[in-house]
């Protein structure tokens, strides 16, 4: 199958520059294509996955990723989608996050493989003025102001910073770089960057009289209008040490109904043929294609042998007994219940543990068995913590 037809079969595909031409370069084997990721964190969080995914299936039909982790356009802040300007960060936690992403990156990509590079090696020694003299006279100020991003901040009287205004020609210079250097024919991100990549799509063109190419992914929402990857404890991250695979297995096993069909086809390997099966699954039988979405959306991202933990120990916990592997936060004991659910982001706050208890929301006992209506109430010895049915917490002295 083409790579054009792979990805818009699962669900890839926004927009593009003209299909014609766009599917010729991709037939080409060894085709140079970029994505970008700032390294805003120290891990990557569910929300990547899209970008990561494409950059995977790309890779799969031969062609040649080039990583760009944005250490020079993460100084400045990317405004597109923002109400408001980024915070900025130093260039020394920039470079912790650029070494904790790489490890996350590796589970997905065969990295001997890929070009990797940091766009700080040529946005950090940029000679100002004559940036502006050789990048900065192709841009129209007119149409940058025209831009989503731009005019939704103006419009609600937000402001943007000159600082802001620079992204977008730095990540249109990026895309020049990188198509003198390693030949890059194509950038994918996601469709807020829609903008920015048709700019370096038109740098090129004007300054080496060439034709490249652009594509974007959508801005993924649950079917219940919350942002990908986002629960009520906050982002679904790919470190374990930040999201354990168990909660990882059990933010997959728990997705709305109406989303399965479609995270099947971005967030796992399966054929098509086999989506189809899964999506053909209807009232309790979507259980199983819940289940099949976990084990492989969780074995990408730790492992298989990860995931079949995890599924064990929710099999275990959801029926009464008990897993090592179950999440597990170890505490001085005794301590009051709503410190530890708030300490172990069980819940967010000491505040909703409250409102949690008070609501009948609460239980003890790996079997569900003791009901919680005491907001201080103080647990003594080890215990297993449910705030609702499905979130549960190990709680053990130590």
């Amino acid at each position: 199958m083409h790579p054009l037809d792979a990805l818009r079969a699962r669900g890839f595909i926004e927009n593009h520059t003209p299909e014609d031409s766009l599917r010729q370069a991709l037939s080409t084997p060894g085709l140079a294509f970029y994505i970008g990721f700032d390294p805003t964190g120290d891990s990557l969080h569910v929300g990547h996955l899209v970008q990561v995914m494409v950059m995977r299936r790309l890779q799969q039909h031969g062609l040649k990723p080039v990583l760009v982790q944005g250490g020079g356009t993460a100084m400045v802040g990317d405004p597109s989608g923002k109400s408001e300007a980024r915070q900025l960060i130093t260039p020394e936690i920039i470079a912790h996050n650029l070494a904790c992403q790489k490890v996350q990156f590796a589970r997905y990509l065969d990295l001997d493989e890929v070009i990797w590079v940091d766009n700080s090696e040529w946005l950090c020694s940029l000679k100002y003025v004559d940036f502006l003299r050789d990048i900065g006279r192709h841009f129209s100020v007119n149409r940058m102001i025209a831009a989503e991003s731009a005019k939704q901040r103006l419009e609600r009287n937000q402001g943007l910073s000159f600082l802001e205004f620079n992204y977008h020609l730095l990540q249109s210079y990026d895309y020049l770089v990188l198509h003198d250097r390693y030949d890059v024919q194509l950038q994918v991100g996601g469709n807020d960057q829609w903008f920015n990549i048709l700019g370096g799509v038109d740098l090129i063109r004007r300054m080496r009289q060439q034709s490249v190419h652009a594509m974007t992914t959508p801005l993924l929402t649950t079917a219940d209008g919350k942002k990908m990857g986002k629960t009520e404890k906050g982002a679904v991250y790919l470190d374990p040490e930040r999201t354990s695979p168990y909660d990882l297995y059990q933010y997959w096993i728990n997705v709305d109904d109406r989303d399965v069909g479609r995270f099947l086809r971005l967030y796992t390997d399966l054929p098509l043929d086999r989506l189809d099966e899964l999506e053909a699954l209807k009232g309790a039988e979507i259980r199983e294609a819940k289940r099949v979405l976990a084990e492989e959306a969780t074995s990408l991202a730790h492992g298989r042998d990860a995931a079949r933990k995890a599924a064990e120990a929710a099999k275990a916990l959801f029926s009464g007994g008990s897993s090592n592997d179950v999440p597990t936060h170890d505490a001085p004991l005794p301590a009051p219940l709503v410190n530890l659910m708030a300490d172990s982001r069980l819940v967010k706050s000491r505040g909703e543990a409250r409102r949690l208890i008070k609501q009948g929301g609460c239980r003890l006992g790996a079997d569900r068995s003791t009901k919680v209506t005491d907001p201080e109430l103080v647990i003594e010895c080890e215990t297993v913590v449910w705030a609702g049915k499905k979130k549960a917490m190990r709680i053990r002295p130590g």
